[in-house]
Order: C-alpha cells, then structure tokens, then sequence
C-alpha cells in the first residue's frame, strides 16, 4: 500500500500513542485498530499492538529516507517477530552501534554524554599512546577542525598517574589505518546507549553475533583493536576510556581470532594475533603475586587508587556512609575529600581494590565478589584460560607445524596441553565440589571454596575443561537451581540473599539474567551433547526478548529479569537500550547477539512456537 507518511504518522500517533512517548506498547490505551488509507483512497485495518508498532517503524524508516510517499508492504507489518527482529539486528541495528575513532566518529564523541566539559566550550579529550606517532599527528591536525584536546600519554603509566586524571576524563585512541590515502578508524561496535565506547567482553560477545550476520569484517576490526590495546596500553581494556587503563576484562582474545579466523583463512592475519595473545596470556594473566596467585590458578586484580571514577554519585554512599558519620562529616563532603587524598583511610582502600577487581571481571555488580573479589579464584576465569591454552595448541599444532616462535621463544602445542592439563588439575582440586556436583569459586585467603551458586559455574563446560561425567552432574544439579521463566539467572536467592536499604540489589544477580551467561551455557551444553536442554534454555531465552519487543515497540534491552520475564528491571543503573522514540536503532550489543545465535541453535518448530509466542511452560 502506498501512503502519505506524515499524514499517516500524525494520526497513528495521536490514536495510538495515548501515553506520548512516540511509541507503540501494550501500556497504551488505544482501540489497537487502525484504518490506514493509501493513496487511491482505499482503506485496510491493522489491528494489534505488535502490528500497529511495525506500521509505525516501517513510516519512520520510510520517512528518513526523505520520502513524502511511502510503499509499505504488508508483509513488513505482519512478519514473524522472530524474523523480523533478527532482521532488524542484521540491517540496521549493527551499523548503529558501530563507531571509528576518525574525524567521523569524533565527532559523535563530541556529544557523548560521558565527554566533559573543559571551560565553557564543549571540548573531546582524547589521550594518544606514547609511541603511535601516527595517531598524535593525525588528532594534532584534527583539532584545528573540532574542539579536542590531545593528550599523549607517558612511556610508563602508573595507577597514581591514571588517578591523576580522574578529574580530566577522556577517550583513549583505538587503531588508524590508512584507506586511500586517508585516515579511518579500525571500527568496532559499542554496546549501546549510554556506553559508546569500546568494551572488552561485549566486543567477543557481539562478534559471534556479527560472523553469524556474516559481519566479518567488524568481527575482525573488534579483534585488531584489541591487539592495538595490548600493544598500546599493555592490556585489553575494560573499555577505551583514561580511567580504565589500569584495568582489564575477561579474556576472550584467542576465541575471537580463532572464530574470525576459520571465516577468512588469513594465516598471516592469524600469525600476528597469536603472538599478541600469547604475550597478553604471559604478561597480563600469568604473573605471579598479581592476577597469578600462590596456588597457579588465577584471580581478577584491577590495579588503581581510590575508588572508581565512573561510577554514579552516591553510588558509594553505604560504603563510605559509616566513616563520614564517625567523622562528623556529611558522606558527599567525605567522599570528595578521599578521592582528592586529603583523606586516607586503610578500610576503604581495601575495600575499592575489590571493587575495582569486580569491575575487571565484568560481573559489576554481584554479591558473590562483593569485598572479597581479589581474594577469589574465580570459576570463570580460569575456564577463560584454559581455554587459552588450548585454543594455543590447537592452533600451533594445525596451521603451524606445531612450531610457533615468539621473542625467540619455541611454543609447541604440548606445551600448552601441560599448561591446560595442570590448570583442570588445580581447578578439579580447589573448585571442584563432588557431593554437590558443582564449581564454586575458591577463596585462596581463607583457603576454602564459597557456596555462592552463580551462572558462571557451567564455564567450564563452554572451555570444555570438564569431564563428561563432571558435565552430566552440572546439567543435574545446577539447571534446576536456576532455570526461571525467561532462562538461566545469574546467581540463585538464596546465594544474593535478603535485599534492603542497607542491602541493594545488585545488577548481575537474581532475579535477572545476562546474554554471555546464557550464550556460554548453551555453547557448553553443546559441547558434551545435552541437545534437549540446550533447546529448552534457548526457548525459554527467546521466547523473553521475543515477547517483550512484541509488546514494547521492538525494544531490546541490556538485561532482563528472568523470573517475571520481563525487561523492567530495577537494579543499579537502570536498564539500558529502552529509551528511544518511534524506533530502536540499535537494541544492545550482546542481546542482539544472543538473539541470533540463539535463532541457529533453534530447531524449526521450535521457531514456528516462538512466532506464536507460546509460553516456555507449554512446551517444557
């Protein structure tokens, strides 16, 4: 049918839209009945929620290509919400949470709502790495045509330098190249909404979206700036802002180049990402004292002083509330001076080391690390590792002859299969529960393992470092601990425990669930061949984000609380990728992936059933 767009626009708005938020929700009070009448004059009622909020995507899409007319198909209002969500990932939603570090991409840092102001002018500071000159001239000459202020950083960053620029926030440069004789940004995707920059986990998270979307081409550029960071910066960051260079992410790096990599064949590509992941394996996860502790296996442990600048005032409040109060001082008056260092206090100094190290480990927030996360030999992360290792083997042993050579050293793959070896050891050992049938994290302070139940405990079957018969005793006891309505929660209630006002609720725990959980449980259920609950958790998955972008005008948000199934979630920091008008342009990083992947695994009546929008306890 062809319309008018604006006229059309206009009284579908004002018919439908009943609560103005330039949407079309099930909160509305409308008939949920609309007459559109084309240009000949002829009429067809569209009738529902989901189909009246696609007639309105369809005329904003229409309309921003400039048109006064538009032709819009029936079948784009009536599609399948599977396939049309999916779709709207592949064509618009990856392109829209794509950024470059370039004179384009600068100038949408420019009104980032993280970018400060300097004076009374709107002014980007972008910190370059001492030793990429290219970069430094390349900003130098862009500031004469944009507010910047370019920073080179020193040869040696310490965490009291990167403190001193908690008050001068700014963005960290990310790879240039050279494209027909001018400089682009390496691209990478953000997650969405408020966080624009590039994350380390979401990016590994994301790429199995886009290879799946056949965006190689992203997936790859993910993967050379992360090379540019452990090059530059010595590490994978947490993301490419000043006040995460002393702090790193989970690491993912040998699983995307060995992902991007069975895409393009590239063996020289492959070569040089290898070496870099090695050095970052030895240099960032394999010293000992520091993320390497006495025991061989490892810990998350942010380096820093004082406690994070990023995060939202107050957020520290019962933290630092008692020792204002001893004071005689208010808590906003106390906290200025601490981060400024007029105060010192021991207490809280060791209290943000392990905040700083919850942030590193990506789960910011859960009671689980709470206080104690750097005295911690995590679950997660040494089933990182030793995925690691023997994503090492693997490779040296098929495309390189089992001979890879770094700084002159020799690599074999039996090298890095006693490596794995000895780490499935130590994690049998110290996180290994046998009466209980599950991992725990274990506390090398105390010397014993937690009892704290958390999604992160099926890693081991994504890293296939369990057993078989390991795998089978996770599958028995852990899915009915923390399967819930909409899929696998972070953590169960009792492991969070009661919630209050002294007491908040943390985002990655119950009652919501996160996409990389998710993603990698179903992965690890894959690898020991346990099909029948893979199907069921991706359902259960689906079946949430399906139903809530059916009803919410397409929204696709950051989390969801799994046992309500639903996106309306009330934790600290909100929920992004929900405020938007008309149409999302982007949805979240990491959910959009898992929504694609989870449509592979799918079987198709499976599919056929999520189009219905039955609900998972009609079918399991």
């Amino acid at each position: 049918m062809e319309v008018h767009i604006d006229s059309t626009l206009e009284k579908l708005l004002a018919q439908e839209d009943t609560d103005g938020d330039k949407r079309i929700t099930v909160e509305d009070r409308g008939p949920r009945e609309f007459s559109v009448t084309d240009i000949n004059g002829d009429s067809i009622s569209i009738k529902g929620t989901y189909f009246l909020s696609n007639l309105l995507q369809e005329l904003v899409l229409a309309k921003e290509q400039g048109l006064e007319v538009a032709t819009i198909p029936l079948s784009k209002i009536e599609e399948p919400p599977t396939q049309r969500i999916s779709r709207m990932i592949r064509d618009y939603y990856w392109d829209g949470l794509t950024r470059t570090m370039d004179e384009e991409g600068m100038q949408a840092l420019l009104s980032d709502t993280k970018n400060e102001t300097l004076e009374t002018e709107s002014t980007l500071r972008v910190y370059v790495p001492h030793k990429d000159d290219l970069a430094l001239d390349y900003y130098m000459q862009l500031k004469h045509e944009m507010p910047l202020d370019v920073i080179q950083l020193p040869k040696k960053i310490s965490p009291k330098y990167v403190k001193s620029l908690n008050n001068k926030p700014g963005i960290l440069a990310l790879k240039l190249i050279e494209k027909e004789g001018e400089m682009k940004g390496e691209p990478f995707v953000v997650p969405g909404g408020r966080f624009n920059e590039m994350y380390g986990w979401d990016s590994y998270f994301e790429s199995v979206g886009l290879l799946l979307d056949n965006r190689i081409d992203l997936a790859q550029s993910m993967a050379n700036n992360f090379q540019y960071e452990i090059e530059h910066y010595g590490k994978i960051l947490n993301a490419n802002r000043s006040y995460y260079l002393t702090r790193t992410q989970p690491p993912f790096y040998s699983s995307l180049i060995r992902e991007v990599y069975e895409r393009t064949g590239d063996l020289k590509w492959l070569q040089r990402h290898l070496e870099t992941a090695i050095k970052e394996y030895e240099s960032v996860w394999m010293v000992k004292g520091k993320r390497e502790t006495s025991n061989g296996l490892n810990r998350y442990l942010a380096e820093g002083i004082g406690q994070p600048p990023e995060a939202e005032q107050g957020h520290f409040n019962h933290e630092i509330g008692p020792h204002a109060q001893k004071a005689g001082m208010e808590t906003s008056e106390y906290e200025k001076l601490y981060a400024s260092g007029i105060i010192e206090n021991k207490e809280l100094e060791h209290y943000f080391i392990h905040d700083r190290s919850v942030r590193e480990s990506g789960h910011d927030t859960s009671y689980r690390l709470e206080g104690i996360c750097a005295n911690l030999n995590v679950v997660e992360l040494n089933a990182f590792l030793y995925k690691y290792e023997t994503d090492f083997a693997d490779l040296i042993e098929t495309e390189f002859d089992d001979a890879f050579v770094v700084n002159d050293k020799t690599y074999s793959s039996s090298y890095w299969r006693e490596k794995a070896a000895a780490r499935k050891e130590k994690v049998d050992h110290f996180m290994w529960n046998p009466s209980q049938g599950l991992y725990f994290d274990y506390n090398f302070i105390k010397k014993k393992k937690t009892d704290f139940i958390s999604a992160t405990l099926f890693t081991p079957l994504w890293a296939n470092m369990a057993s078989q018969e390991q795998a089978a005793l996770v599958v028995q006891n852990a899915i009915p601990l923390l399967k819930e309505k909409g899929g696998i929660a972070s953590c169960t209630a009792k492991s969070r425990g009661e919630i209050s006002k002294e007491r908040p609720q943390k985002q990655w725990d119950y009652p919501n669930g996160w996409a990389p959980h998710q993603m990698m449980i179903w992965k690890g259920l894959q690898n020991y061949g346990f099909e029948k609950e893979v199907q069921e958790l991706v359902y259960r998955w689906l079946y949430m984000i399906t139903k809530n972008a059916v009803d919410y005008n397409g929204t696709i948000p950051e989390k969801y609380d799994v046992v309500s199934a639903t996106h309306k979630v009330f934790a600290e920091y909100g929920n992004v990728g929900t405020d938007f008008q008309y149409i999302t342009r982007e949805g979240f990083g990491w959910m959009n992936a898992s929504f694609q992947y989870g449509m592979s695994l799918l079987k198709p009546e499976a599919i056929d059933s999520l189009n219905k929008l039955r609900p998972p306890e009609e079918l399991y």
